[in-house]
């Protein structure tokens, strides 16, 4: 059995595997077969591979050293699926995204900078840039450190991510409909895409409060029908065709805020309760808010200009920073941590 070389990796509030494209198959069907023998995908415990039996931790990273100006390594995220053998490239992960610096360091792709190593990094899904700041002392990647995150136990070295032009997406605008309001299914929605298409829209409209557990949300059949019947009409109008067996756009019912934050959400990947926010969720969700008739709008406490909205999520808060330039983005930035949890070789099973 031959194996390939992986790095498992922690990025924000997920887990992935990280591999240099190089070694990994050139043709992409050969590639995404491989990847779900690694994960141990179709099987909802991917007992036989080194996914964790849930959407947040199959996930793919593919990194290779790039020649565009001012580009230092490309960042292609694949979201595998756990009981179905689905393989997408239709999203970002910005979490995942977390981990790619670090990752680039690891491998020779870019060189380490001290305490302010910068690596740019091309999102392959949607063709925007992002900068990934954290520190390399001694030249070494440094992942211990004071920080914490929200739904991470413990602490670790802040790694900074700066989005520029972030209206390079899934859907190439950041309004995709056209419109800051939409009526969809009688549901008063707003389709934002900063980075990840989103749809926004008050729990109250679909009958819950906002501040369920993922549990308790997960456990009402009726609102996931809502929530499909929802987001299947909202890709046709973001232009996305039909999503039914997509990952995007995500749901995020959102709720005033109730623990000194901006605004209180409550975000489904694409069906299942998220246990927080994704990072370009948060960032396209913060976006809206910032956007008089968006949905979301009117319940926000909105910062002062220059400070972080802080997302609420189930599970603590998610600070973004937003700028718009009238109702273009200009920048946006939010901290995460990333930890590596292995450098080795994996071994997939059999393709029989």
């Amino acid at each position: 059995m031959n194996g390939v070389r992986c790095m498992l990796m922690r990025g924000g509030t997920s887990k992935g595997a990280y591999f240099l494209a190089a070694d990994l198959p050139a043709d992409p069907g050969e590639r995404d077969a491989l990847l779900l023998r690694i994960m141990g995908t179709p099987d909802p415990r991917q007992i036989d591979g080194i996914g964790g039996a849930h959407p947040l931790t199959s996930k793919v990273a593919v990194v290779t050293p790039s020649d565009r100006p001012g580009v230092d390594v490309e960042y292609l995220f694949l979201q595998l699926g756990v009981e179905a053998a689905t393989v997408s490239d239709r999203q970002n992960c910005g979490n995942i995204l977390a981990g790619i610096g670090p990752f680039a360091v690891e491998r020779g792709l870019a060189a380490p900078g001290g305490e302010r190593t910068g690596v740019r990094i091309l999102m392959v899904n949607s063709g925007s840039v992002a900068t990934a700041r954290f520190a390399t002392p001694g030249g070494a990647v440094r992942y211990d450190g004071d920080t914490a995150i929200s739904g991470v136990p413990g602490t670790a070295a802040p790694i900074v991510l700066d989005f520029e032009d972030t209206e390079g997406s899934a859907t190439g605008a950041l309004l995709p409909t056209g419109n800051v309001r939409d009526l969809v299914d009688g549901v008063e929605v707003t389709c934002v895409d900063n980075g990840m298409p989103v749809v926004v829209a008050a729990a109250r409209d679909l009958g819950v409060t906002g501040y369920e557990t993922p549990d308790e949300l997960a456990a009402d059949d009726g609102l996931r029908d809502r929530v499909q019947a929802l987001r299947l009409r909202a890709g046709e109008l973001m232009g996305l065709g039909d999503v039914s067996g997509a990952p995007v756009p995500k749901t995020t019912l959102v709720a005033p805020a109730r623990d000194g934050g901006t605004i209180c959400t409550r975000t489904f990947i694409p069906l299942r309760p998220h246990a927080s926010i994704g990072v370009l969720g948060a960032v396209s969700v913060a976006t809206a808010l910032l956007m008089d008739g968006a949905v979301g709008h009117d319940m926000a406490r909105l910062p002062e200009p220059g400070k972080p909205m802080s997302v609420e999520h189930p599970t603590g808060r998610l600070d973004v920073e937003v700028e718009l330039d009238g109702m273009s983005p200009r920048r946006s930035s939010i901290v995460r941590t990333a930890r590596k949890l292995f450098d080795g070789t994996v071994f997939p099973r059999s393709s029989a």
